[in-house]
């Protein structure tokens, strides 16, 4: 009874913290001002970063701080199986559909991993250029490489007590064209 009732704080919590995420990555800022494109796939690798951020720092952490992380990643991909079908993709197909986000997420997360622990900011905005621009010339993408080792930094030094309740803090881009 008592493993059941952490189990379901946990879920309960990595909803809350991954919904934190979704909205920081929401923010308008990263499309308008900082030309992440307005798109699913735009949209989606802003998610990952976020989420792959969050799961960072829980995971590095003691307990409950892994179980907190699979929390997080197990309500993204809740949330991505309820999204794909609402968009229309069969039954058949969403399991396909999520299992290719879920190796996209993997892939980005442990770039931005390698890029964050060596403190390369060069190999970060190159590993943001390859997944959130895919490829294409993002005059943004070192902008982005130093919110993101400052938002690494900002969620390190949050306690993890907080993120146990589902709380989290995340920065806000500066708007305009560059940083």
């Amino acid at each position: 009874m008592l493993a059941r009732w952490r189990r379901s704080r946990h879920q309960s919590a990595g909803f809350a913290l991954y919904r934190e995420a979704a909205g920081a990555a929401r923010n308008p800022i990263f499309y308008r001002d900082w030309g992440v494109p307005d798109t699913f796939d735009g949209r989606f690798d802003m998610l990952c970063l976020f989420v792959s951020l969050l799961i960072r720092r829980l995971y590095n952490a003691p307990e409950p701080g892994p179980a907190l992380a699979q929390a997080v990643f197990d309500a993204m991909f809740q949330d991505m199986d309820v999204t794909l079908r609402e968009m229309g993709v069969g039954d058949l197909s969403v399991g396909k559909r999520v299992r290719k986000m879920w190796e996209a997420l993997h892939g980005r997360a442990l770039a931005y991993e390698a890029a964050l622990r060596q403190g390369d900011l060069l190999e970060l905005a190159r590993a943001l250029q390859r997944n959130v621009w895919r490829g294409v010339d993002a005059p943004h993408a070192s902008s982005l490489a130093a919110f993101t080792a400052e938002q690494d930094a900002h969620l390190a030094r949050q306690a993890l007590e907080q993120f146990a309740t589902g709380m989290v803090r995340f920065l806000v881009p500066a708007s305009g064209s560059s940083r």
